[in-house]
């Protein structure tokens, strides 16, 4: 695991926050809040219009919640995910390009009990909303709302590159994220040398110190899925509503899906476990 999951300290980010300060979380990076602009003028039509938010300083893991730290959750609490109560969940079959009900997968087995089981250095995949939730909670944190996590993914700032850590997926010959190489889903080279979920932390750290804020898993933010037209208006969730994930995973194609970008957006039921979204924690900044 990715030694700066342990660190001490953490630096404040944020816009003009001028000389960072230190503030002592472990394993958490702080960020400073102020204004950071949300959106993307150049993507889908479910990242725009772009505007300009208000975000108050918070604190964000420094990686996706790991296999091993939910297994002591488990442990713990003894507590038994949506999956594992239903029995089944989704898992992607590239032979056939579509999702299957797979009896057995879990957070344990996320591709099935005929697969290997998760590594402990891996995200916690086949977790819903409702479970990273819980999970957060008894932590004493909370999910990271969609404008904290894109926030966060440029590195506290108003702007920047289209990726966490700059405008180029491979630099030097060296891949930035675990994504999907070749053509999906019919073809993955794993030029990467991950077929599915990687080791938190494998790819670097972004100037933030974050890691894994593009590619790997989608991770789940508090917020329910809106078009930002409707950002201001009244909301009341109904059954078929969705809640937001965010920074694509080892299945986006950018030719197909690209979710691995800042301002990407992605959306899934929130009691729903798959393959590729797991989640991390994030709290308010205490004050002073």
């Amino acid at each position: 695991m990715l030694a700066a999951a342990g660190l001490a300290v953490a630096v404040a980010r944020g816009a003009g926050s001028g000389a960072p300060s230190v503030v002592a979380v472990p394993g958490m990076v702080a960020f400073a809040g102020g204004h950071t602009r949300i959106g993307s003028d150049g993507g889908p039509p479910s990242e725009s219009p772009p505007f300009i938010a208000d975000v108050k300083p918070f604190l964000l893991d420094v990686h996706p919640v790991t296999v091993g730290e939910f297994r002591e959750f488990v442990a713990a609490t003894r507590y038994v995910t949506q999956s594992e109560r239903a029995g089944s969940s989704g898992v992607f079959d590239a032979g056939t390009a579509r999702w299957e009900l797979v009896d057995g997968a879990s957070w344990h087995h996320p591709l099935g009990p005929s697969s290997p089981a998760a590594a402990a250095e891996h995200p916690v995949t086949q977790v819903s909303w409702n479970d990273a939730v819980a999970y957060c909670a008894w932590r004493g944190k909370r999910l990271p709302t969609e404008i904290e996590w894109e926030h966060a993914a440029r590195n506290g700032h108003n702007g920047g590159p289209q990726y966490a850590w700059g405008n180029a997926l491979v630099i030097d010959g060296h891949y930035m994220a675990n994504t999907w190489q070749g053509t999906f889903p019919a073809r993955n080279t794993v030029e990467d040398g991950y077929r599915y979920t990687s080791p938190v932390g494998a790819f670097g750290v972004t100037p933030s110190g974050l890691t894994d804020m593009g590619g790997n898993v989608w991770q789940w933010c508090q917020d329910w899925y809106r078009p930002y037209s409707e950002r201001d208006r009244p909301f009341a969730p109904a059954a078929e509503s969705q809640k937001v994930t965010r920074g694509g995973s080892f299945m986006c194609d950018p030719k197909f899906c690209h979710g691995f970008r800042v301002s990407a957006r992605g959306h899934t039921a929130p009691d729903t476990g798959l393959m590729h979204i797991g989640f991390r924690c994030a709290k308010d900044e205490a004050p002073g």
